[in-house]
C-alpha cells in the first residue's frame, strides 16, 4: 500500500514539474566544457603535480596540463605547489586533452608552436645569446633565432648590455616573418602587461596617505622615480627628506629600497607622487623641548638672503638670523659681509612658532658683551623702559660743565 503511495506521490510531482522544468533539470545534468581559443589567458588552480607534469582545474569537469618544466626555478625546484592558482595561456588540445603554457620554451615542439604564439601572444622562452647592432640575439625555440632592439628589453634604458647576456628571460613575439626566418621579440611589452595587471590591483587598495615599500629606479636632477612592485611614480625633490636637498645622490641610489608615503595618486593619467619625508618623523615635533627661548645651539649656515641668513639647527630645523641682527651695531647691505654659506656659529633662540614652523635667531655673544645684553635685558624687564642713550662725547663734556657751573653758585 505503501510502495502504491509512493508510486501515485511520484507521478503526481512529475506532472507538476511540467515538461520545461525536466527539460531544465536535465540540461543542468551535462557540464558543457568551456570552449578556449588558442592563446586565451586563464586562472587555474594546480590539484596534481606530476613528474613530468602539473594538472590544472579550470572549472567544471574539465581538466588541463602543462609542462612541469615550466615552472621550476634556476636551482631545479618547483615554485608552486597543489592548492596554489596560477595564470596559464590555452595553447591547444591533443587526445581530448587540454595543453596549457606559462611559456613557450625550447625544443622542437616549441618552435612548432611559434607561428601560433605569435597570433595568440603567448609568451616564449628565449636566452640572450650576444649584443648585435641595435639589440641582443635571442636564442628561442628549437634553435630558432629573433632580434629583441634595446629599447624593447625593458622598462628603462639599458645600463650595460654585457650584463643581459645569457640571461634566460621571457619575450613576445611582435613580428614573425617568413616563416619564421625573421622573428623581431619583445620583452618590455610583457612587463608592461604584468605591470598593467599589477596597476588595478593597486587601484583597488592603494590609497593616499599610505605607507608603502618602494625601490629607486633613476634618479634625476628634480627628484626619483621609485617602482611600489609594478606600479612606478615620483618622489619630488622636496619630498626626499625634511632638510633642503640640492644633491639627491647624496641621500638616495639605485636599487635602494625605501619607505615612502602615496602623496597624489591620478590613476586616469597614470601619474603618482610619493613623499619620502612624510615616512619620517617630523623633526618640529616637541622642538619647543628641545629649542627653548633663550637657548644657544650651534649651527650651519644654509643659505643667505638680501634680508637674512638661514640657519640650520637639526636636519630639517631651520632658523632665521635677521640682517638686523648681524653686524655687530654695524648696518651691513648683505649677510655676505660677515658670514658665508656652510660656517659653522653659535646662535640664540629669540623666539619660537611651532604652528608657522618658524625660529627666529640671534648672534650669540659671549663673555663682557653678553653679560651686558643680559643686564640691559634685565634693566628693561625692571624699569619696563627702554634705556636712554649715553649720548656722544660732546654731549658728556656739556653735561659735566653745566654740573660745574651749578656747584660754583
Amino acid at each position: 500500500m505503501e510502495e502504491d503511495n509512493r508510486k501515485v506521490g511520484k507521478s503526481v510531482v512529475d506532472e507538476s514539474m511540467g515538461d520545461e522544468n525536466f527539460a531544465e533539470l536535465l540540461e543542468q545534468s551535462f557540464v558543457k566544457p568551456e570552449h578556449l581559443e588558442a592563446g586565451q589567458r586563464v586562472r587555474a588552480q594546480i590539484i596534481k603535480i606530476g613528474s613530468e607534469s602539473i594538472f590544472l582545474d579550470i572549472g567544471g569537469k574539465s581538466e588541463g596540463y602543462l609542462d612541469r618544466k615550466e615552472l621550476l626555478d634556476a636551482e631545479g625546484s618547483l615554485t608552486v605547489k597543489e592548492g596554489d592558482t596560477i595564470e596559464a595561456y590555452f595553447l591547444t588540445s591533443r587526445n581530448n586533452d587540454q595543453i596549457f603554457t606559462t611559456k613557450i620554451g625550447g625544443g622542437e615542439a616549441g618552435r612548432a608552436h611559434l607561428d601560433e604564439a605569435w597570433r595568440s601572444g603567448i609568451p616564449v622562452e628565449g636566452i640572450v645569446e650576444k649584443e648585435i647592432k641595435g639589440g641582443f640575439e635571442i636564442k628561442i625555440a628549437g634553435g630558432a633565432r629573433g632580434f629583441c632592439p634595446f629599447s624593447q628589453m625593458g622598462l628603462h634604458r639599458v645600463g650595460n648590455p654585457a650584463d643581459l647576456v645569457g640571461q634566460r628571460l621571457p619575450f613576445k613575439i611582435t613580428e614573425f616573418g617568413e616563416r619564421g626566418r625573421n622573428i623581431i621579440l619583445s620583452h618590455r611589452a610583457l612587463l608592461e602587461e604584468e605591470r598593467r595587471r599589477q596597476k588595478e590591483s593597486f587601484r583597488e587598495i592603494l590609497q593616499e596617505g599610505m605607507t608603502v615599500k618602494g625601490t629607486i629606479t633613476s634618479i634625476r636632477n628634480f627628484g626619483a622615480f621609485v617602482d611600489i612592485g609594478g606600479l612606478e611614480g615620483l618622489i619630488p625633490i622636496s619630498e626626499i627628506g625634511w632638510g633642503r636637498v640640492d644633491d639627491i645622490n647624496e641621500f638616495l641610489t639605485v636599487g635602494q629600497e625605501v619607505d615612502i608615503v602615496a602623496l597624489k595618486l591620478d590613476w586616469d593619467k597614470d601619474r603618482f607622487s610619493f613623499s619620502q619625508k612624510g615616512a619620517m618623523p617630523d623633526p618640529w615635533e616637541n622642538v619647543e623641548a628641545r629649542y627653548p627661548e633663550g637657548s644657544r645651539h650651534m649651527g650651519k649656515v644654509a643659505r643667505l638672503t638680501n634680508f637674512g641668513a638661514f640657519v640650520t639647527l637639526e636636519n630639517g630645523v631651520d632658523g632665521l638670523l635677521h640682517i638686523s641682527k648681524l653686524g655687530a651695531g654695524k648696518k651691513i647691505k648683505h649677510p655676505g659681509e660677515v658670514l658665508a654659506q656652510g660656517q659653522d656659529m653659535e646662535v640664540k633662540i629669540e623666539s619660537l612658532d611651532t604652528k608657522s614652523k618658524r625660529i627666529a635667531l640671534a648672534v650669540s655673544r659671549s663673555g663682557a658683551e653678553d653679560e651686558e645684553e643680559d643686564e640691559t635685558e634685565d634693566l628693561q624687564r625692571y624699569t619696563k623702559t627702554a634705556p636712554r642713550s649715553m649720548g656722544t662725547l660732546g654731549d658728556a663734556l656739556k653735561a659735566k660743565q653745566v654740573e660745574k657751573r651749578k656747584k660754583n653758585k
